[in-house]
């Protein structure tokens, strides 16, 4: 059984997380049933241990991080799921036409709405991956579709207008010596290696040896581009939320979404949900972000649900343990 000043805590921060307004005596008085003496005593020493604090617009309480700490840790129970939320996800995960990767992400994308929080996937970086294969199939006039394949199973379909001055017998020669030369190589190296190394092989055999190397060139940059290891859903959420009703908050936190040497401190190779609140996410104060790691083969990748401080914590880590449970099946 919780003591009262557990229980008033977790009154206030569940309050709090519902009406984002400070909590005052009166409402805790009627809830939990006690005088106004008592809860504004109790009040005092939740105080004093730094698990709530005072607004300078009232006489109400709101939670600390140091309260919302203790909260996760101590009195939150996990939320049930609704089955209309459960059947929208699993609906996904039976989906046998999606890869993971596309399941996961369009699962996130749910959470998103479900909560009105931001989501993050973070999957392999193009660069993670080495080339397979790469392959050249005519459509005919003058278009081909280049397929490009990854030891991490990616494949990358374009289709592209073959340019006036080459030919579809060059660009394949040019295809059989890349698929000779360059297997194994890491994608972030093959445009360098193209240039470097396989150019002047290229030389030998073709004559319009420096218009097809562009051809390859733009090949392997448009997958680079188009296989961006960061995935958001819900972005614009977090500028719904009260905290960022300042525009130089909502500056700021967009600045921040748009800094991929910062989202990408939010990578975890951790298994277990871990919560960041406020400071300890290095991201930003008002924020709290739930991160987790997946590993299922060859893919493998962190989850994020991002949002404010005040987040519904009970929902979110219901929902991403969910997920996780989801993708183990797969494996």
């Amino acid at each position: 059984m919780l003591s009262r000043q557990d229980e008033l805590l977790k009154e206030i921060v569940e309050t709090y997380i519902k009406d984002v307004k400070p909590v005052g005596s009166k409402s805790l008085c009627e809830k939990l049933k006690c005088s106004s003496a008592t809860i504004r005593n109790e009040m005092v020493i939740l105080e004093d241990a730094g698990l709530i604090e005072k607004t300078h617009s009232s006489s109400g309480r709101i939670p600390s991080e140091a309260g919302y700490r203790y909260y996760v840790e101590n009195l939150m129970k996990p939320k049930e799921l609704s089955g209309d939320d459960i059947l929208k996800l699993q609906a996904l995960f039976r989906n046998n036409e999606l890869v993971l990767s596309d399941t996961i992400t369009k699962c996130m994308e749910i959470i998103s709405e479900m909560t009105n929080y931001t989501s993050v996937v973070l999957g392999k970086a193009s660069k993670d991956n080495t080339l397979k294969q790469v392959n050249i199939i005519p459509l005919g006039d003058e278009k081909v579709v280049t397929v490009l394949v990854t030891d991490h199973g990616i494949v990358h379909n374009k289709q592209m207008i073959i340019p006036s001055n080459i030919n579809l017998d060059e660009l394949v020669r040019t295809s059989e010596i890349i698929n000779k030369m360059l297997v194994g190589t890491p994608i972030d190296e093959i445009n360098s290696r193209l240039e470097f190394e396989i150019k002047p092989e290229i030389a030998k055999v073709i004559k319009k040896y420096d218009e097809v190397t562009k051809f390859f060139h733009q090949t392997f940059s448009d997958f680079t581009v188009s296989n961006s290891n960061v995935f958001f859903s819900g972005k614009n959420n977090i500028l719904k939320q009260p905290e960022y009703n300042d525009p130089k908050k909502i500056k700021e936190i967009i600045s921040k979404f748009e800094d991929e040497e910062l989202i990408s401190k939010i990578e975890t190779h951790d298994k277990e949900i871990n919560i960041f609140i406020g400071e300890e996410t290095e991201f930003d104060p008002d924020l709290t972000i739930i991160k987790t790691s997946y590993k299922v083969n060859d893919e493998e990748g962190t989850l994020a649900i991002i949002g404010p401080k005040r987040m519904e914590y009970d929902k979110v880590i219901t929902l991403m343990n969910y997920i996780k449970e989801q993708i183990e099946e797969r494996r």
